[in-house]
This record gives C-alpha cells, sequence and structure tokens, in this order.
C-alpha cells in the first residue's frame, strides 16, 4: 500500500491489527487523571453518553487508546469527508493540485483560531506535519505520508505540501481523524515530538475537554470561540461504562441520553429498546461491507466453478435478515456503492439458487457419493475450514447458517472462532480457507481497500492468486493512485472493483451500520459521513 508498508511487513501487520480493532469496535483505554465530576445537572443543555472504555489521550497524533470520536471533537482537518464521498474545505478554504499531481497548495481560513486564542495560520499547519514527519513509520500507513517531500510555508494563510510522486488520494486522506489534525503552539512539548505526548489538548474544533478522570467519564464544553457554527448543545458527558448490559440499564434508567456506535449496544438491546417506543433511533448509511473471501491458494477453491457455487449455494437475504434482524442489508458489492468511484461496478449478482449450485459442483467433478453426506473428488472429500472472530456474535452466527446451508450441497464446513489478532495474523499468513473480513470504510476506501489487496501480507493479494488476470488488477492498481485524469480513474476503479467480485475470491454479505438509540428529548442527531468522527455537532437537547 505505500513504500513504508512494502518495506516492514511485521509493521504493516500490525497496523492493520489495530485500525480493524479500532474501526470495528471503536474501543480504547487510557492513562491519566485530571480531576472530579459530579452528576448535579445545573447545566440542562447537555447530553451524557454511554462508552464502553476510556477516551485516551487527546492528543491529535497518536492511535490506540484514543478515541477517534473524542479526537474529532477537538481537533479539526484541512478537508471534510462529506456524504457521497464529497471533499470539501475545512480549515483550508481551498486548494489547487499541480498538473503533475505532486504538489497541493491550501489556502488557509483567516477566522479559525485555537481554543486558547492563538492563530491558526501556516506556520502552525507546517509544525504539525513536521511533528508528524518525524515519526513516518507510525504514520506510514496512509500512503501520502511517506510520499512527502517538502512542507513549506508560502505566507501566513498559504501552505504547500510536494510529494515525491504523484498520489491522487492525498486529499481523501487529509479528511481521516488521525493524524493530520491540527493542535495549537501551547500544546507541544519542548522537544516537538508530540509521539510521546501534548503537554495541553488545544485544538480548532467545537468542543474543549473540560474535566476527565480516567476510566469515570470526560466532560467536553463547547469551544465559545469556535469559528464555526456554534452547536447548540453546552456539554458532552462520556461516561466510561465497560459492560454492555450495564450500560443499557443505564440508558433505560435515564442517567445516559445517547447510545451509539459499532458495537456498542448490541443488536438483540437495539431491536429490544426500539420496540418500546419510548425511544429515538437511527442507523447510518453503509459504513463497512462485510465479506467473505475464499483463499484461491486452497486447491479445490481455485476452481472458480467451486466458488460460484459456494455463492449460489446460500441464501443471503435470509441469512443477513435473520442474523442482524434487518439491521444491515444485504450486499450486492464489495464495496458499497455511496463510497467514490464505487457506483458503476459491472458485476452479476448471484441470487440463491441451489440447484445452480449443485450442478456446478457436479461440473466441477465434485460428486455425492451413494449413501454418503459429502461429495468427493479423487477420494478426497469437499471440506474448508471458515476462520471467524470469537468476539464477534454476528461472524459467529453467520459462520454457523453457513455451514448448515453448504451440508444441504454435500460440502464441509468446519468454523473456527479465533481472536481478533490471531484471524488478522493468519489471514497476512494466508493459513486459511475462508475468512470473514470487513473494509475500512469512508473516509479511507476505495483506494484503501485496492492498496490492501495490491500488498503482500495482507492477505489479499495472496488469495486471489489463481485470478487469470491478477497481474494485470495490480498494475491497474498502481496506476490508480497515480492517475491525474478523473475519468481515467473512475474507469480503471470499474475495472478493478467488478474485476475482484467477477471472479468470486471476495463475497459480499452485507452492509454494516452504526446504530444509535436515544432519549425523546434529544433531537436533529446525524451520523458524520466519516466513520470515526463524532456525531454531536447539529443535535439538540429539548428542556
Amino acid at each position: 500500500m505505500t513504500m513504508a508498508i512494502h518495506r516492514k511487513k511485521h509493521q504493516a501487520l500490525s497496523i492493520i491489527v489495530f485500525i480493524l480493532i479500532l474501526s470495528i469496535t471503536l474501543l480504547g483505554c487510557t492513562s491519566q487523571s485530571t480531576g472530579d465530576a459530579s452528576n448535579s445537572d445545573e447545566n440542562k443543555n447537555k447530553v451524557t453518553v454511554a462508552w464502553p472504555r476510556d477516551i485516551g489521550e487527546m492528543n491529535p497524533h497518536v492511535y490506540n487508546p484514543s478515541q477517534l470520536f473524542a479526537q474529532s471533537m477537538i481537533y479539526e482537518p484541512l478537508v471534510s469527508y462529506e456524504e457521497g464521498g464529497e471533499l470539501k474545505p475545512h480549515l483550508a478554504e481551498s486548494w489547487a493540485i499541480s498538473d503533475d499531481g505532486k504538489e497541493y497548495v491550501f489556502t488557509l481560513r483567516q477566522d479559525v483560531a485555537f481554543s486558547d486564542g492563538t492563530q491558526f495560520n501556516a506556520e502552525i499547519v507546517k509544525k504539525n506535519f513536521d511533528a508528524i514527519l518525524k515519526n513516518v513509520d507510525m504514520h506510514g500507513w496512509l500512503g501520502f505520508i511517506p510520499m512527502i517531500d517538502q512542507t513549506e510555508v508560502v505566507d501566513e494563510f498559504t501552505f504547500k505540501l510536494t510529494l515525491t510522486e504523484p498520489y491522487y488520494p492525498t486529499i481523501q486522506e487529509l479528511a481521516v481523524v488521525r493524524p493530520v489534525r491540527f493542535l495549537g503552539e501551547a500544546g507541544f512539548p519542548e522537544d516537538e515530538d508530540t509521539s510521546k505526548g501534548v503537554d495541553e489538548s488545544v485544538g480548532t474544533g467545537p468542543w474543549v475537554l473540560d474535566d476527565y478522570k480516567e476510566d469515570e467519564f470526560a466532560t467536553f464544553k463547547r469551544n465559545e470561540n469556535y469559528w464555526g457554527e456554534l452547536p447548540s448543545v453546552e456539554e458532552i458527558k462520556v461516561k466510561v461504562i465497560p459492560d454492555a448490559e450495564t450500560r443499557v440499564l443505564a440508558f433505560e434508567k435515564g442517567d445516559v441520553d445517547l447510545v451509539y456506535g459499532e458495537g456498542v449496544i448490541s443488536l438483540d438491546s437495539f431491536i429490544q429498546l426500539e420496540s418500546t417506543g419510548s425511544y429515538e433511533t437511527s442507523i447510518s448509511e453503509p459504513v463497512a461491507t462485510r465479506q467473505l473471501v475464499m483463499n484461491t491458494n486452497v486447491e479445490q477453491l481455485s476452481d472458480s466453478r467451486v466458488r460460484e457455487a459456494l455463492h449460489y449455494g446460500f441464501n443471503k437475504e435470509a441469512l443477513v435478515e435473520g442474523v442482524t434482524s434487518g439491521l444491515e442489508e444485504k450486499a450486492d458489492y464489495i464495496l458499497s456503492p455511496n463510497l467514490p468511484y464505487t457506483s458503476n461496478v459491472d458485476v452479476t449478482t448471484v441470487d440463491y439458487n441451489i440447484e445452480k449450485a449443485k450442478q456446478l459442483l457436479d461440473e466441477a467433478g465434485w460428486e455425492l457419493p451413494e449413501g454418503k453426506n459429502i461429495r468427493e473428488k479423487d477420494g478426497e472429500p469437499l471440506e474448508f475450514e471458515l476462520m471467524f472472530n470469537s468476539a464477534e456474535s454476528i461472524q459467529k452466527t453467520m459462520a454457523e447458517a453457513l455451514q448448515s446451508e453448504w451440508a444441504e450441497l454435500g460440502v464441509k464446513l468446519n468454523i473456527d472462532g479465533v481472536e481478533l489478532a490471531t484471524q488478522v495474523e493468519r489471514f497476512g499468513d494466508n493459513e486459511f480457507d475462508m475468512n470473514f473480513y470487513s473494509n475500512y470504510g469512508a473516509p479511507y476506501d476505495p483506494h484503501t481497500f485496492v492498496n490492501i489487496v495490491a500488498t503482500e501480507g495482507f492477505g489479499f493479494n495472496e488469495a486471489i492468486s489463481s485470478y487469470p488476470d491478477k497481474d494485470e488488477i495490480l498494475q491497474q492498481i498502481e496506476a490508480v493512485k497515480q492517475t491525474t485524469d478523473e475519468n481515467e480513474r473512475q474507469e480503471l476503479y470499474t475495472s478493478i472493483l467488478s474485476s475482484l467480485q467477477e471472479q468470486g475470491a471476495i463475497v459480499p454479505i452485507s452492509y454494516i451500520s452504526n446504530v444509535a438509540i436515544y432519549q425523546k428529548n434529544v433531537s436533529n442527531f446525524t451520523f458524520s459521513a466519516n466513520r470515526d468522527a463524532h456525531p454531536f455537532e447539529g443535535m439538540t437537547i429539548e428542556e
């Protein structure tokens, strides 16, 4: 995916573990305590949110255990990611890209101040970039960072970024929650190495951290000097409640106003609370696709007819509805169409057809001997192992359903629940038959997904080894990152994503969404288009 990843596979695998953990569960832990809080609700214009873990260090340039949603409350990007993948000005009011795709010139807003009143300008932008570049290996998962050749202050409100080679996703990657968000001067330590910590959490965002007690709560007050539209809610209190059932009980008692996120509330609890009619609920647009990856290095799965038969051989719509009670939508494409460059993918969608599945297996030479339940070929049984994350109840239930449905075809499926770190490691080492996977979603895809497909050591590159056009796909992935022509880029993505899916090693299962449940007096709740960003901006609360 990047030069850094190609150099150090073991570093890449560590990075993918923490990104998956953060993207799937949005959880973490923390370090120090800075205060006490009381539950006296003198300020009624506040919202209390339940969260499983401590918010972590409020440092824009570090990762786990710092919580993405909390970092996004304090720190802002040059560019924001909006619905449909549209990239809009934020701290930069405009930008220009050179014809060769290497130089980016940002015109910064002149009306922005940090929460301590100091000016946001090109000097502080450069200082933040230079702090990030001191730790390139830490941030190398973000494609454009290892390609940065020069950072330059053109004038007080003009900043120039120069890359060693063209890389079109640069603007999109500037929209992610970390690490390219901006810390004020007072936050920098004496040696300016923010990887070791910051002195103060000084940002330009709509919230400031006001009070905090480790593993108990964090209180964010509205930044009254915020340059943008001031939030309606004056205070957000994050209560740390590790146990899922306790979070639900606190919500039902009215001690919590809002519970939201991926995995923060179980689907069963969400459905039960929704059914009472006593609360408001929201479900986001798809934030990722749940995929089943078949390893074509496995001899039986190297035959496209077997892969196609397995796809035909389970009722995807019934599976998704049954396991998620309709909170996830059946996926027809490996990346959801609300992501950039994904709406024109041209593939034949596969509908449940057990007779077609049996026919394909017959054609592939896998016959069902009389008196037996498992198909055989040359005396070998048609048997696979499906690996899943043992902590993910949805993966487990789906694995059990596939096991049952494929048994009707004469296919034996063994299911193996493992810890997430083991799942990621075995996937990357090509030690699997089948595996569940979900992509990163907005604002990372589609470029991050195809980069991972192209990079050895992540699992996909090896899994598609039997694709006859694999080399062509990899060449197209390399080309799409560097193209400066928008039409050519769209054509390349259409070809890449269509080819990856059409050959059946990556089977889309369902589109994953964020869920939220909140008290009746909370209004105007809206999920951010950015999967990792906070959703509090437009929220209001009635007295």
